[in-house]
């Protein structure tokens, strides 16, 4: 069921009514013979020709991901406005409803599972710190719509100032910082917390990473669960805790243990210089990674690139969701839309990976992913570049835009952190935020004295 034809303007797609299945260029990274493969795994392949096989609605919920301002038969539009020369069936939105219900969540997270991982290679820039890949976890909300059953199993988050206007769903991902691609991710509902879900993630840890922490993340039981992996970790504690003191090493950190796990840790303080003044701060780290000679302390300075996980939810959330709410109103319909908009993303990251790789040197920091999501929607309304060639390019039309307009190396700027989204509607005012982003200059000195006080 993988043929193909050939209409007019020279587009490439499947045949007859496989022809809407498709994700433009990056059907060659997401192929008909992945897809089909998943849909036979999971046993939702269709038992009866229909206007919409199952084949087509993976599709049409990966394109969905790319056009999140549409509605599904908006999308269903711009997946065969291209296909002039081919019978296209009218679709209504209830028949788009009932075949995305009939698919159901396995597919979408199957497909993820096959496409999930670091994307990158032993050589890509950034990707690694002393021979380990360096990994981030962190937790995210998304907003769902305000139904019934989202309400009941999720609730509504609220303050002393008022309820928030709709249900949020937890999104908890382990992220490569060299590429920003997801690794794994695990979602559900806020209650839970994020230590709690961030230990799904252990399936994915091995002796290969160093998993940066956020002190939100450092309670014992996860970082017990982190060293059972064998995968060093490098996190931030709070002020409050005051971990006892083995021994000390010459340049400054000192043996301790937090639960079963010894540890190192490292206390410096950070000074950032603005035009808007100084401000400095004491940060605590702790790390498996005993050995100072392999690992000096000053060398922890890596535990920055954890903000490179909060550049991949804004690409998510900002770029691609252009901070709406998911469509889907039921639990089901939730999950399927998250799977299908995590692999999208994975997928981008995996064109611009390959795009970035075919220069050497080339970092992928340096890679614009608003460039290649623009790109790659243009390709699906083009129905272009969706059979690939007997010679396999890379690069290809997404990847080359990339390459055609690289950001400079990136210059240390920081902004005031804020809540973005206030519950309260006078909470702009009221807080007096500065939102201004200023260049920066960051100092870092190890302290050598005793463990700091809160």
């Amino acid at each position: 069921m993988s043929g193909q034809c050939v209409i007019t303007r020279e587009i490439a797609v499947a045949e007859g009514v496989f022809a809407p299945g498709h994700l433009g260029e990056l059907t060659q990274i997401v192929p008909f013979e992945m897809v089909d493969e998943v849909l036979a795994e999971c046993g939702a392949v269709q038992q009866r020709l229909r206007k919409l096989l199952a084949r087509v609605v993976v599709y049409l919920l990966l394109a969905a991901a790319l056009f999140e301002e549409c509605g599904y038969p908006a999308v269903w539009s711009k997946l065969t406005g291209a296909l002039d020369a081919v019978p296209i069936p009218r679709i209504t939105a209830t028949a788009l409803w009932h075949a995305r219900t009939r698919l159901g969540v396995r597919p979408l997270r199957a497909l993820f599972n096959l496409l999930r991982g670091p994307a990158s290679a032993i050589r890509t820039t950034g990707a690694r710190w002393a021979g380990l890949l360096v990994v981030a976890i962190d937790g995210t909300s998304l907003d769902v719509p305000d139904a019934p059953a989202t309400r009941a199993r999720l609730g509504k988050g609220s303050n002393q100032y008022t309820t928030a206007d709709y249900p949020q769903i937890l999104l908890v991902a382990l992220v490569a910082c060299g590429t920003r691609a997801v690794i794994d991710a695990v979602f559900g509902p806020g209650t839970h917390g994020e230590s709690t879900h961030a230990k799904r993630l252990a399936r994915s840890l091995h002796a290969d990473m160093i998993v940066l922490l956020d002190r939100g993340l450092s309670g014992n039981p996860l970082l017990e669960t982190v060293a059972d992996t064998g995968a060093a970790f490098l996190a931030r504690l709070s002020a409050a805790r005051k971990p006892p003191v083995l021994g000390r090493f010459p340049d400054g950190s000192f043996l301790s243990r937090l639960g079963w796990v010894e540890v190192r840790i490292i206390e410096c303080e950070i000074t950032i210089a603005t035009t808007a003044g100084r401000h400095a701060g004491v940060y605590r780290l702790a790390t498996t990674l005993l050995d100072r000679r392999r690992y000096p302390a000053f060398e922890f300075k890596l535990y920055h690139q954890r903000w490179e996980i909060e550049s991949a939810y804004f690409a998510m959330k900002k770029t691609m969701l252009g901070r709406r709410v998911l469509r889907a109103r039921t639990l089901p319909g939730v999950a399927q839309e998250i799977y299908a908009l995590l692999a999208v993303y994975q997928v981008i990251r995996i064109a611009i990976a390959d795009a970035t790789g075919a220069v050497p040197g080339t970092d992928p920091d340096r890679a614009s992913f608003s460039v290649a999501l623009q790109t790659a929607r243009d390709q699906v309304i083009q129905a272009a570049g969706v059979i690939a060639g007997t010679v396999i390019d890379l690069v290809g039309a997404i990847g080359q835009a990339v390459l055609d307009r690289l950001m400079p190396t990136r210059r240390l700027r920081i902004s005031p952190r804020a809540v973005k989204r206030p519950l309260s509607r006078y909470a702009y005012k009221g807080l007096r935020v500065d939102r201004r982003t200023y260049k920066a200059i960051i100092s870092i000195d190890i302290l050598l004295t005793e463990p700091i006080s809160p």
